[in-house]
């Protein structure tokens, strides 16, 4: 099966390619500056807690592919109804398998993360 060609790391000055929107090098540091400059500090606790940590690892064991593409490996449990949003935080039917390219596809069209949210 082919597969998108390589783009530059998204990290300024970085000439690294990747297939994600960094290299493996700056995919740390940039989790690292959002986890400390944005993510708020519920998120964070919660993200850390024992309960989430165990639930997330029974959902990608579930399934361990991607459940939007089929094709490449889940790395991520996410929240089909965003927590922000009311979804259920602890609740394993609010939770999808996803790899890292559509949970971020997912994000940014929730605004979550990079970017400012659509408007419909």
């Amino acid at each position: 099966m082919p597969y998108k060609p390589k783009r530059p790391c998204s990290y300024s000055g970085c000439p690294n390619l990747t297939n994600e929107r960094y290299c493996e090098k700056h995919k740390q540091v940039a989790d690292k500056q959002y986890k400390q400059f944005q993510r708020d500090k519920q998120a964070q606790a919660f993200y850390e807690s024992a309960a989430w940590r165990r639930l997330r690892r029974i959902k990608l064991e579930m399934n361990p592919i991607c459940e939007e593409c089929k094709k490449g490996k889940a790395t991520t449990a996410d929240h089909i109804v965003p927590i922000k949003k009311g979804g259920a935080a602890l609740e394993i039917t609010n939770l999808q398998s996803l790899c890292g390219s559509c949970h971020g596809k997912k994000s940014i069209k929730e605004g979550s993360r990079f970017g400012v949210q659509k408007r419909h």
